[in-house]
């Protein structure tokens, strides 16, 4: 019923409250939720003020009034959005969200590349990453902790989004003299859709990228970092957030690496580690728009190399 009346996919809803805090809805004894009508409103301005080209990240916990006043501005995104999706309905980027979640549904490779391009037309390259492929890598994340999805769906989709990702990072091709950012997860972080994100928004934003894969141990990351003199290396957690051998992990890996190459931490789980990843000052990257910013403060020439 929320979804038909907010024009939002059960999935956005999920996120949205689980991830965002978007809303708090009440649960009956059976454990169902019961929204009132002013969390409809609120979600259906959320709706709108995205739509918008606002990041649900930036808004999700703003007053009505602020959103009702965003809601009403002029647009912050191109016509291009309303682009049509497979299947002639009006698109928007809770569509292409939707048909990207069925494809992995229906481990459909073809329909769900297809699906990406399209929305890689409608929103731009670092568009379609922040807001698509980043929700999607949370939606699928939370769906297999749920047991909605299974192991399957979930190396699925890491497999096609590397395919897809690479492919589609190929025209951003960086010079040879642009820094290199090192991308893995470290050991006992299996899940790698995160890490491929990141090394795709450093591609579209000029960035070398090495790319070396999930769960590797503090010692390797390191010497593949000192080999290839990246500028920065970077590292998703998703999963699990409790590991008691990854404070340790961490610590060693920036032991091990030189004063001056930048560690950077992002993904779900890492608020979890936020007592090790301060302690060793490592710089946590809360979302991609983040992610970029940081990323271009790295390229900047520090004071001794202008001189």
């Amino acid at each position: 019923m929320v979804a038909r009346l907010t024009g939002l996919s059960p999935y956005v809803l999920r996120i949205w409250e689980q991830r965002y805090r978007a809303v708090e809805p009440q649960r009956t004894t059976t454990n169902r939720r019961l929204y009132s009508s002013e969390d409809v409103e609120r979600l259906s301005l959320l709706r709108e003020v995205t739509q918008a080209g606002y990041n649900i990240g930036q808004v999700a916990t703003l007053p009505a009034e602020k959103l009702r006043e965003l809601a009403t501005a002029p647009r912050q995104v191109s016509a291009r959005d309303h682009s049509t999706v497979k299947g002639g309905s009006a698109s928007s980027t809770n569509g292409f969200f939707d048909a990207c979640v069925a494809a992995v549904r229906a481990l459909d490779a073809r329909a769900f590349e297809e699906t990406l391009s399209r929305a890689a037309t409608a929103l731009g390259g670092v568009g379609v990453l922040q807001r698509v492929v980043a929700p999607l890598a949370d939606t699928i994340g939370e769906l297999w902790r749920g047991g909605t999805l299974t192991a399957a769906h979930e190396h699925f989709a890491s497999a096609a989004l590397r395919v897809w990702l690479g492919n589609a990072a190929r025209p951003y091709g960086a010079v040879d003299a642009a820094p290199l950012l090192l991308v893995a997860t470290p050991a006992g972080q299996v899940h790698e859709l995160g890490a491929l994100l990141v090394g795709a928004t450093a591609a579209h934003l000029g960035w070398q990228v090495t790319y070396l894969g999930a769960s590797l141990p503090a010692a390797e990351i390191a010497g593949a970092a000192m080999q290839k003199q990246a500028r920065a290396v970077a590292l998703s957690l998703v999963y699990p957030d409790d590991d008691p051998r990854l404070p340790g992990e961490l610590t060693r890996l920036r032991e091990a690496l030189p004063a001056a190459m930048t560690l950077l931490v992002g993904g779900r789980a890492a608020p979890a580690y936020h007592e090790v990843l301060d302690r060793i000052g490592a710089v946590i990257i809360k979302d991609l728009p983040q992610l970029g910013l940081t990323l271009d403060g790295l390229r900047k020439p520090s004071r001794r190399e202008k001189r």
